[in-house]
């Protein structure tokens, strides 16, 4: 079992763009793939300043704690050391999510309910019907 500061925290699959910002708490943020089997999205993000000579892309990166404060992104033959306050790594679990909860059908009542109001919207005496019962 790796020690806690030499953690992997994110392991990206092929493309990963570099986002530098100057503005705000968040200095670089990397976007991509993950490398794991459902491939979601991934954003890491650092509350630090990106190393200068870190390129705008990079391919199958990781990313790992190096110790209090210091982070390391490895693409390739490269290797980078990032200082950061924090780092917050986001997934997007939403195709998990609705794979894990089937939908729930509607209701017969709100589905007849629905029908009902198309098939009047679609003649002139079904829309003045509608405006009238809004009154």
């Amino acid at each position: 079992m790796p020690e806690e500061q030499d953690a992997i925290l994110a392991r990206f699959s092929g493309a990963v763009r570099c986002a530098r910002s100057s503005h705000g708490p968040l200095g670089l943020t990397l976007t991509g793939r993950a490398a794991d089997a459902a491939g979601e999205e991934i954003e890491v993000a650092f509350a630090g300043a990106a190393p200068a000579d870190l390129p705008q892309r990079l391919e199958d990166a990781v990313i790992a704690r190096a110790g209090p404060g210091e982070y390391r992104i490895a693409s390739a033959a490269r290797v980078w050391t990032l200082a950061a306050r924090s780092v917050h790594v986001h997934r997007e679990v939403a195709a998990a999510f609705y794979r894990a909860i089937p939908p729930r059908p509607a209701p017969l009542a709100r589905r007849l309910l629905y029908g009902l109001m198309i098939a009047l919207a679609r003649s002139r005496a079904g829309i003045a019907l509608i405006r009238a019962l809004r009154r």
